[in-house]
Formats: structure tokens, sequence, C-alpha cells
């Protein structure tokens, strides 16, 4: 087992059990907790900033967006990470873009239908348009896969497609974007929503309103579905965190934001 491993079971542990025992972690010690669409591309940078830095632990937890604010609010992490934007008493926190992200509306990738209209897409997830075939698809039911009330990429998909409109209470709801690729890579029918960056051979993404998901189309405008990937800070980050931020957002840093499938920043 890995020593970035075993210390995010042993802070999944202390977080969930012991939620009075915070702020005891020591100057070597950070910890991020947060949105799961953030959390593998933070394992690596978490990964590579320890080899720079031996000695220094960084600590990365899930439990998605929300969770990483409030355990930002609470002091259970110095970092949390968020895949949207703050809303409301969230704003009274100190917020750092670090990347960009497509958001990706999946499929399997024996599914005919290449592409839709986001009015379209919003009416699958309303429950609305419930069949393959009115998509030039196969006359088969549309399965709707969505993340739960609170996850980052919920959020930015329901402020980006859905607006004012509910997710309808059909769809399977799963707590993380590798879930939600998993279900949609083992079913011909299923449909979901993932960070783009986390789209891989399993699953592929559809066309929106004619323009592909990628890097090109999201930096010319044609590509709607974007969103910010934020850390989230009580002041200013200091000492650890700081350096944690800092090298995030340096050349290199920002180097390994590209290489992952995100966009940089600069």
């Amino acid at each position: 087992m890995t020593r970035l491993r075993l210390a995010r079971i042993l802070l999944a542990i202390g977080v969930a059990f012991f939620p009075a025992c915070r702020g005891d972690q020591s100057q070597t010690d950070l910890t991020l907790a947060g949105s799961t669409s953030i959390q593998p591309f933070a394992d690596k940078w978490a990964e590579v900033f320890m080899e720079k830095h031996p000695g220094l632990g960084v600590n990365v937890q899930g439990g998605g967006s929300s969770a990483g604010i409030q355990a930002c609010k609470s002091g259970a992490c110095q970092v949390g990470m968020s895949s949207r934007e703050l809303k409301g008493d969230e704003k009274d926190l100190v917020e750092i873009v670090v990347a960009r992200d497509g958001l990706a509306v999946i499929v399997h990738p024996s599914n005919p239908v290449r592409g839709a209209k986001l009015a379209e897409v919003k009416q699958i997830f309303s429950g609305d348009l419930r069949r393959w075939n009115y998509l030039g698809g196969p006359d088969r039911p549309i399965t709707v896969v969505t993340r739960e009330e609170g996850s980052g990429t919920r959020g930015a998909f329901q402020e980006l497609v859905m607006g004012k409109t509910r997710i309808f209470r059909g769809a399977i709801t799963e707590d993380s974007n590798g879930t939600v690729r998993e279900i949609i890579a083992q079913d011909p029918y299923a449909v979901g929503f993932i960070s783009l960056g986390l789209v891989n051979e399993q699953v592929r993404s559809l066309d929106l309103d004619g323009a592909a998901a990628n890097e090109e189309n999201i930096l010319n405008g044609r590509y709607k579905l974007v969103r910010p990937f934020l850390f989230v800070s009580m002041g200013e980050p200091a000492g650890l965190a700081k350096e944690f931020v800092d090298f995030v957002l340096s050349a290199e840093g920002q180097a390994l934001v590209k290489k992952e499938g995100l966009l940089p920043i600069k």
C-alpha cells in the first residue's frame, strides 16, 4: 500500500469518526479534501510535489465539492477542492483557480448517436426525452446516470445545462465521476456526464450543438460546458499550503495540468 493511499484511508476514518480532532496536522503534512473530479489530478500533483520535497506529506481526500468546502471551513483540511463556483456563505473563503475543465456528456462507444443539442440533453436529464430513436439511435430506453446532490460536477451541469429544471428522479445517482464512467462503459444505452479530463477509451463524449468536446473548441468558445477547478482556503494560503498551491500554479504544475487532460489557466 502506498503512503498516499494509506494517508487517504486514515484521513477518511478521522474525518468520518473524529471530526473534533482537527488542526493537529504537523507543519510537514497538508490535507486537501473535496471534489472527486479534482481528486485524481490532485493525487498526481501531490505525488510529484512529494517527490520534490522528501519528508513532506500531502493527503488527498474526496467527498465532493460541498464536503470539501465545509471541511475547509471547519478546519478538517487546509485546502478544499471545488469543481463549481462558490455560493452564498461560501464566498468568505479565498478561492484560487488552478485549472479549467470541460464537462463531457458521455455514452458507450457502441452508441451510434454522435451528438445532440444542449436542449436535447436537458430533455434527457429532465426525463422528457426517454428513448434513443428520437436522436437517431436504437429504439431503446435511455439509462440516465447522474451525480449526487452536493457534487461539483452535478452543480456545474445543473447550472450550465439544466438551469432551474431539476434532474428527474428516475436517474441513477452515483457518488464519483469514475463510477459514472464505469456504468456508461458497461451499458450501451446509458448516458451521463463527467469531467472531460477523465474521458478515456471506455466511453465516448457526445458533440454538443455541433462542437466536439476538445480543447480547441473550448478555447474558441464553440464548446460551452466549461467550469473552473478551484482550491479554497480560510484566508490566504500559508506555509505548506502556499508551497503546494504555488507549485500547482507554476509552469511545471500547469504543464502537469495540461498533460493530465485539463486546461491550464495561463
